[in-house]
């Protein structure tokens, strides 16, 4: 870290025909050097404009002080195109540009109060490092340069302040977030409520998995003390990605504007179901009563969750399968009565959505609407649930629920939906059709949305090498998926209208976006660690690069100003300043719309060509208090 001194004057008092500097003073850490920046002019010269060159030269210096308080100061700099680089015993050369845009990342964690969390978590303990530091420039390197903590480690020096710390540092910093995991996220969502508005009137959850490169899963263990079987933390599951690896599980828990709420971290082959119950009792505590609308997919919407979510003035919006819904409602589902115009309430029919000219520019808008009905549905056999019931060999048999659950589906049916899973099916199908003619479907990898659904056996023979297998596409699979393209359903025990309902559940893809970030841009996965305290800590602290992200992209909303997070990691990223001479830094980069927008919002003023290392100094002293 560099500061610099006052100016004063310089000049060899034992010369009879001295030449007058203009000197300044500069810290380097420990290292102290001084510097003339501005020649005022020898003693001979000076007689020719004044009487008294001394004190002119002494006025010249007031001069320069008063224009450095006013940041207008001008330096004189030497060249010496010789001058080679100093030597060093390092394997390989690193850069000299200091990253100066961490600052509005670091404003923001300040903010949020992690300092006096790890004060209070190490109040009892006699630890000589600071964990504070060791979290915060690994957030940092989290959202600027994910990767290991060995490599966040490495390059430290690529940032301003120059951190420094071990990795049995890194290691116990892990140890002490994961044994207070529950007061970490909880301080977290306390502080950012005196950052933005905290809109919690509608939760949504979501549950994704992170693969682990290892080749075993984790053992189940017996716990000594409490005789309890501790089940292992990284198992197989199933993935989205088809990942052939253990998984750890996270669910989280986001706000209407999208900033995360808290988060909670099982095994890989747990159901996600049992998540979303014990996670919401936890957020219910950290909102202090107040009641929410809980919002989620349909794997997230079993008949608990639901029946949970109709007690204590909680409400649920989840999606609801058409496919699973009873013979009933789907019955009034493709009953083309009764729907209406989501846009203005008008009757219309699903019949006329389908077969208006979409080319015509006065359609346009009725394109872009969509239909909907309301129909009631409190039985829970009618929405597709199921229950487990023990038979009297002690088998379990898996029978329709009779639960009653007080709420409705609202179905909704959409023309441009209808197109595109139509194009989708189209193309599987094509898929399926160059299938049969190059290779046996019994050999492909089947699933129940893989191309292969398409493809049925037409005619079989007891003597299969002589007269082998028909296979042709099933016509009649494709006719039965059509019937349900468009059509979308929502279950709720909400009394609000269907447009605002519909709004609301359209929202849920901000928590896929908020596991994009995490995964992609944030680089959460693949995950290295193996303990579970490790791992665990692992995700807090991507958990809070997402908060501290999510909290500026909101700052930045609340002024209009709207960027997607490439543009804005790729600005923060390439912010670096570097040092002159000891004695100012230059900034290496260019200016920007978001480098606009975020110097408007935060007042950092980071959008300058030279600074003084007390500037940049003074920024961080005034972002840590």
């Amino acid at each position: 870290m560099q500061y610099n001194k006052g100016m004063k004057l310089n000049y060899d008092k034992k010369s009879k025909d001295p030449t007058y500097f203009i000197q300044k003073g500069f810290r380097n850490g420990s290292k102290t050097t001084t510097k003339n920046i501005a020649r005022i002019g020898k003693h001979s010269e000076l007689l020719m404009i004044t009487d008294d060159p001394l004190a002119y030269a002494r006025e010249q210096v007031a001069k320069y002080n008063r224009e450095e308080k006013e940041g207008r100061v001008s330096m004189e700099v030497k060249i010496d195109f010789n001058e080679k680089i100093k030597i060093t015993d390092r394997p390989a050369s690193s850069s000299s540009s200091l990253n100066i845009g961490y600052f509005f990342l670091q404003l923001l964690y300040h903010q949020l109060a992690v300092g006096s969390f790890f004060k209070e978590a190490t109040a009892d303990s006699k630890i000589t490092f600071d964990p504070d530091l060791v979290n915060r420039f690994l957030t940092y390197d989290r959202i600027l340069y994910p990767g290991s903590k060995l490599n966040s480690l490495r390059h430290l020096n690529r940032y301003y302040e120059q951190p420094s710390f071990d990795y049995q540092h890194i290691h116990r910093t892990l140890d002490i977030m994961a044994a207070h995991y529950d007061e970490y996220i909880s301080r977290l969502y306390d502080s950012s409520c005196s950052i933005v508005r905290r809109n919690t009137s509608v939760c949504y959850y979501d549950c994704t998995n992170f693969y682990f490169e290892t080749e075993s899963p984790d053992e189940d263990y017996l716990d000594e003390v409490t005789g309890e079987l501790i089940k292992g933390f990284r198992k197989y599951g199933i993935s989205k990605q088809h990942q052939p690896a253990p998984l750890v599980e996270m669910g989280l828990f986001m706000d209407a504007d999208g900033i995360p709420l808290t988060m909670c971290l099982a095994s890989g082959s747990d159901n996600e179901q049992t998540t979303a119950v014990p996670l919401e009792k936890k957020l219910a505590k950290m909102l202090h009563g107040r009641k929410f609308i809980y919002c989620a997919d349909a794997g997230l919407g079993s008949l608990n969750i639901r029946n949970f979510n109709s007690m204590g003035g909680r409400a649920f919006i989840v999606t609801q399968s058409v496919k699973k819904l009873s013979a009933d409602l789907k019955q009034a589902v493709f009953n083309d009565y009764d729907y209406r115009l989501l846009s203005d309430d008008s009757p219309v029919s699903v019949r006329s959505l389908k077969e208006f000219d979409k080319s015509d520019p006065d359609k346009r808008p009725l394109y872009l609407d969509k239909a909907y009905k309301t129909i009631p549905a409190d039985k829970a056999v009618d929405l597709g649930f199921y229950e487990e019931k023990i038979l009297k060999n002690r088998k379990k048999k898996r029978v329709k629920s009779p639960a009653m659950v007080p709420q409705s589906v609202i179905i909704t049916f959409s023309r441009k939906m209808m197109e595109y899973q139509r194009t989708i099916r189209n193309r599987q199908i094509e898929r399926a059709k160059k299938l049969l003619e190059n290779m046996d479907p019994e050999t492909y990898k089947k699933g129940p949305h893989d191309v292969t659904r398409f493809i049925k056996r037409t005619e079989t023979s007891p003597d299969e090498e002589k007269t082998g297998k028909s296979y042709d596409i099933d016509r009649a699979l494709i006719d039965e998926e059509e019937k349900y393209d468009g059509y979308y359903a929502i279950a709720t025990n909400l009394d609000e209208s269907a447009k605002e309902i519909v709004s609301i559940s359209s929202q849920r893809y901000k928590i896929e976006d908020c596991f994009r970030i995490m995964k992609t841009d944030f680089s959460g996965r693949p995950v290295f660690h193996h303990t579970r305290e490790h791992i665990t800590a692992h995700f807090m602290i991507c958990y809070t690069a997402l908060l501290i992200y999510r909290l500026l992209e909101k700052k930045l909303d609340d002024r209009g100003m709207h960027f997607a997070i490439g543009p804005v990691i790729e600005t923060l990223q390439n912010m670096a300043v570097t040092n002159i001479a000891d004695m100012c830094y230059k900034s290496t980069y260019t200016g920007s719309q978001v480098l606009t927008a975020l110097n408007a919002v935060f007042d950092l003023q980071l959008d300058r060509q030279y600074y003084q290392p007390k500037e940049l100094n003074k920024k961080i002293k005034k972002i840590s208090e």
